[in-house]
């Protein structure tokens, strides 16, 4: 198989992939671990420069090359950082407290992690522009923010449950060794956060 073909073959599992995760989180989590590869993380590679270019737009407010090329490449350049570390600290954890598997295995498991942090980014960065703040108290603008939070709270349940079976599968750990991993990691995951906060790269932690 040449590249092109592996390049869309990989493609297709990606599609069917993100479908299961919604549908059929754990039998999907269960065969991208064991049958995935990781040219699957191109597809989720180009949906975050999609949203980074949407969301420079929006950040800068105007159509400036310049400022929206430097803006772009920040972005990407601390989100592929961020992914790295990420993954890099969760492994070294899990395998730490016993975790088996391969490094690259995990990263793809990781990598699928991303979709809801790319669909609640990408859902804010819509509504920005659909809705701008400030939102109105009234009745409509309640019922605006109610919606916004019951869907941002089902987004983060899918990344919580995405993130336990990456660990679960990836690293093939029990409900108590994750428990040990995601102790030992929030600490460095918030003081890295803070950090990309206080250099103004990201006001919500981007991992």
């Amino acid at each position: 198989m040449d590249r092109v073909d592996q390049i869309l073959v990989s493609g297709v599992a990606f599609g069917k992939n993100s479908l299961g995760l919604i549908l059929r989180p754990y039998e999907t989590y269960r065969r991208i671990v064991d049958r995935g590869s990781v040219v699957e993380l191109l597809p989720i590679g180009l949906l975050l420069a999609g949203y980074f270019a949407l969301a420079s737009l929006v950040k800068e407010d105007t159509l400036r090359p310049f400022l929206l090329t430097r803006q772009f490449m920040v972005l990407v350049g601390t989100a592929g950082v961020s992914f790295f570390l990420v993954s890099a600290t969760l492994w070294t954890v899990g395998t730490i407290v016993g975790g088996k598997g391969t490094f690259s295995r995990f990263v793809l498991a990781w990598g699928y992690t991303m979709l809801p942090t790319i669909a609640w980014f990408l859902m804010t960065s819509i509504l920005y522009l659909i809705l701008p703040p400030p939102r109105t108290t009234r009745t409509l603008g309640v019922a605006f923010s109610m919606l916004y939070l019951v869907i941002s709270a089902t987004i983060l349940f899918w990344k919580i449950l995405l993130g336990y079976l990456s660990l679960r599968f990836g690293l093939r750990l029990d409900l108590g060794k994750i428990v040990v991993v995601a102790i030992v990691a929030a600490p460095i995951f918030a003081l890295y956060s803070f950090a990309m906060y206080k250099l103004g790269v990201f006001k919500v932690p981007f991992l």
